[in-house]
């Protein structure tokens, strides 16, 4: 890594309100989490199958996510609704994707459905963050 860039980080990582931002990120997250362990729950006991589950729960848990972190984590970060929510949308598609991937290879392992889908949405976040703080949020 070049100087500068790692100058960067390391003036990013002593910053405070970076801490805080992530934190706050995580309690929507969390939230997030839930809500799509719980969608993805009911959508498998009703027979769906498992990835199609998945999408489903995605779907209802990046609206609640976007809400969550547009109002209060990234407020400071405001920019107009559809562009923002757009690229909001992409960088969880991509998570999403990542997180399909990591899901199939845990239930194809034998982890199982919920517990898989519980792993691979922890195992993705960082990129989810990375992601929403750098382009959906970033400053303008």
């Amino acid at each position: 890594m070049p100087a500068s860039h790692r100058n960067r980080a390391h003036a990013a990582l002593r910053t405070r309100h970076n801490w805080v931002q992530l934190a706050k990120f995580c309690v929507v997250g969390a939230v997030g989490y839930g809500v799509n362990l719980a969608v993805y729950a009911v959508l498998i006991h009703e027979g769906l199958h498992y990835l199609l589950a998945a999408t489903c729960s995605f779907l209802v848990a990046v609206t609640s996510n976007y809400t969550w972190n547009r109002i209060w984590t990234f407020r400071d970060r405001r920019a107009g609704l559809a562009a923002q929510g757009m690229r909001f949308f992409v960088v969880s598609l991509a998570s999403f994707a990542a997180n399909l991937v990591v899901l199939h290879l845990l239930v194809t392992l034998g982890a199982g459905k919920l517990l898989g889908q519980a792993i691979a949405i922890v195992l993705v976040t960082p990129l989810n963050f990375v992601g929403h703080k750098l382009w959906s949020f970033r400053r303008l």
